[in-house]
């Protein structure tokens, strides 16, 4: 890793989100305002601004026009002395055109675009490389249309453009209609309406062959439009007139971002508590906000009013999976991709083939990052399919791909998911750069934990995983008591199969849960377990009891003896580190930490096998046996789903449980991540980052 490189460390939430937000301004409705306001005659205040990449472009750009912007960053305001929708008071001498650069701001190219084609003049409309390779295509095509001199300097279709307006006698120059397709990007059609005042009118028609895409975003441009005295009406669904006009001033407030607060609620809908958004309610004129109506239907509990939306932990303690079609707010459909790999079932996201072509492929970099983090994904044509699978999920280094809402929407899992790293947090500065301390200042506080309540750090997780040992040594490192309720299962299966009972007996096997007198005990570090005085340690660990012990752990009598078994011995010793299959969900749901350690399964089989073959003094050991090791990760992954779906107290990623992937992790590095979350849960260290972003 190359020296001064900035990485994203995630830290896990371990007392779930909470608290009002405090969202920037969305960056959709900033750009739409400093535009209007700049074309207007007189003076213009806009409060709620967001000041970031994008926004700061679209500033830049309304300057080379012409206006004078005077910033308040602290306060969050701008105010504008506009044009009055004259031609640049820098006109362009023939041989020097002005020159207006969009960053990577795809609003701020297609907005002013049709501007400066309708204000006169030269004009050079470039950006960085990111936005040359964005297509422009029927945008540039539709200034044809309308009379204005277009010229690609690069790429056909593409930035950077020179532009320039029809000689007065040019017959095009006087047509006034203009049909265009929205099926790629409605930005075409917003910034056509929002130079349809310079032009003294426009009627534009969205070319109803294609569907057009974020549908909201026009309605957006119109709204604002009309704040600042446009005269748009609309005839019919596809059909705009703007009325000959000239914009006027106004004092502005803008919406917080609902695009940014998809972040925000997810988190909620993610790790448990409630957040809530000011500000954004039932009356916003951003499509967004809808998304709190998606986590709705995965289960969320979502409360709207006029002037709020709160999302709160599901009532069910689960998401669930859903189809969605995202074409009207697609802007959150990374968000709705981080929060389907925790939901249960598969999760379709649809509607979406268009944002391929954003700042990156966002449905192919999506499902490769998911992926990668353990997640079944698959890329459709016009969306992404998930397939959650949270015993599966990995830590690892997300590649951004120089994408901010990628940068955000990954950050969320990592809340969930110890271990995963944002290779470029930066970026976020595009659209909403205190993500990161927006985020931190979600985190729960741990709460006081009364006398009467025990303190436990219930230890979850899939057979092979290392919990055993990892809980023992969680429990030394603490100075805690340990109890694997795990071995307490694998005692009952021996004695009944000692006993010859048929293990599909229920009730025959629930009796020798009863009635056996099973011992677990710590000697010199190690564990011993003795059945009815008998040792049974490594009898426990043996391969028959392996294949058998999931049909004992399904008995929901069994599970009711053990359980209360566990519940008592947490009582008499004053809590401790039980691990298990169903301690965060079932046993202990309120226990202060809850963690589900996991690892990939040929990993976890490699590690049964090495155990194995220690006990057998070292001899016959098939860890390094390929074939040995696929075919027992094979068996682990049949436990794992016989487990899962199992009626009673099933094997789950309990709600608010930190997931651990200790698939390249040492036990000694295990120990520790557990360890200091349990520090933070019980508020015993602070977070050991002020914010969520560190140098490496």
């Amino acid at each position: 890793m190359s020296a001064g490189r900035v990485i994203g460390v995630i830290d896990p939430f371990t007392n779930g989100a909470s608290g009002t937000a405090l969202l920037p301004g969305s960056k959709s409705i900033t750009n739409r305002a400093v535009l209007c306001a700049a074309l207007a005659t007189g003076r213009s205040t806009l409060d709620g601004v967001l000041f970031a990449d994008d926004t700061d472009a679209m500033i830049e750009a309304v300057t080379a026009l012409g206006a004078v912007v005077r910033v308040n960053r602290g306060k969050r305001r701008l105010v504008i002395d506009g044009i009055g929708g004259a031609q640049s008071r820098f006109p362009s001498s023939p041989d020097e055109p002005v020159m207006v650069h969009a960053r990577s701001s795809g609003t701020t190219a297609r907005f002013i675009l049709p501007v400066v084609a309708a204000l006169g003049g030269r004009w050079l409309l470039d950006g960085d490389p990111q936005l040359r390779a964005r297509p422009q295509d029927d945008l540039l095509a539709a200034q044809r249309s309308l009379g204005a001199r277009v010229h690609e300097l690069g790429e056909h279709g593409c930035l950077p453009v020179q532009v320039s307006s029809a000689p007065a006698d040019d017959d095009a120059a006087v047509l006034r209609h203009i049909r265009i397709r929205a099926d790629a990007s409605s930005q075409y059609a917003s910034g056509l309406l929002l130079a349809g005042p310079l032009r003294g009118g426009i009627h534009v028609e969205i070319d109803s062959e294609f569907d057009a895409v974020s549908r909201p975003y026009i309605d957006m441009t119109v709204a604002v439009m009309e704040a600042f005295g446009a005269i748009v009406t609309v005839p019919s669904a596809d059909r705009f007139v703007v009325t000959e006009g000239h914009y006027r001033a106004a004092d502005y407030v803008i919406e917080p971002d609902a695009s940014a607060a998809s972040y925000v609620w997810a988190a909620a809908a993610l790790c448990g508590g409630e957040v809530r958004v000011e500000g954004l309610g039932s009356h916003s004129i951003q499509g967004d906000v809808r998304f709190a109506e998606v986590l709705g239907e995965m289960g969320a509990d979502v409360t709207v009013s006029d002037d709020a939306i709160a999302v709160g932990t599901p009532p069910s303690g689960a998401l669930q999976a859903g189809s969605f079609d995202l074409r009207d707010f697609s802007d959150t459909a990374q968000t709705l991709a981080a929060v389907a790999a925790f939901a249960e079932g598969t999760t379709s996201i649809g509607g979406i083939g268009f944002i391929r072509r954003k700042e990156t492929d966002r449905i192919g970099n999506t499902a490769t990052e998911l992926v990668k983090r353990g997640v079944d994904a698959v890329a459709e044509h016009d969306g992404i399919t998930i397939h959650a699978n949270p015993f599966g999920l990995r830590a690892g280094l997300v590649d951004c791909h120089g994408d901010h809402r990628m940068a955000m929407a990954m950050s969320l899992m990592g809340l969930r998911v110890a271990g995963i790293d944002i290779d470029d947090p930066d970026c976020v500065a595009k659209t909403f750069p205190d993500f990161f301390d927006v985020i931190e200042a979600l985190r729960g506080s741990p709460e006081p934990v009364p006398e009467s309540q025990v303190t436990v750090i219930a230890i979850d997780g899939p057979a092979a995983s290392g919990k055993s040992s990892v809980a023992r040594a969680v429990a030394g490192e603490l100075e805690m008591d340990y109890l694997d309720t795990g071995a307490m299962y694998r005692a009952v299966a021996w004695a009944a199969l000692q006993a010859g009972v048929d293990l599909a007996d229920l009730t025959a096997v629930a009796s020798i849960a009863r009635n056996a007198d099973i011992q677990i005990s710590t000697v010199s570090d190690a564990q011993r377990v003795t059945v009815d005085g008998a040792d049974a340690t490594a009898a426990i660990r043996s391969a028959e009891v392996d294949r058998n012990v999931s049909v004992v752990a399904a008995n929901p009598q069994v599970r009711w003896v053990l359980t209360r078994r566990q519940r008592d011995w947490a009582s008499l010793v004053g809590g401790g580190v039980m691990e298990g299959r169903d301690i965060g969900s079932v046993v202990f749901p309120d226990a202060l930490l809850k963690v589900f350690l996991t690892a990939a399964p040929a990993e976890r089989a490699r590690r049964r096998l090495a155990q194995q073959a220690d006990s057998a003094g070292g001899v016959d050991d098939a860890s390094h046996d390929d074939g040995a090791v696929a075919a027992l990760a094979a068996e682990l992954s049949e436990r794992d789903r016989l487990d899962s779906g199992r009626a009673d107290s099933p094997l789950q990623v309990a709600p608010r449980a930190v997931i651990v992937d200790t698939s390249e992790l040492s036990q000694h590095e295990a120990v520790a991540t557990i360890a200091e979350l349990y520090r933070r849960a019980a508020g015993l260290q602070a977070p050991i980052r002020p914010s969520l972003v560190r140098g490496r």
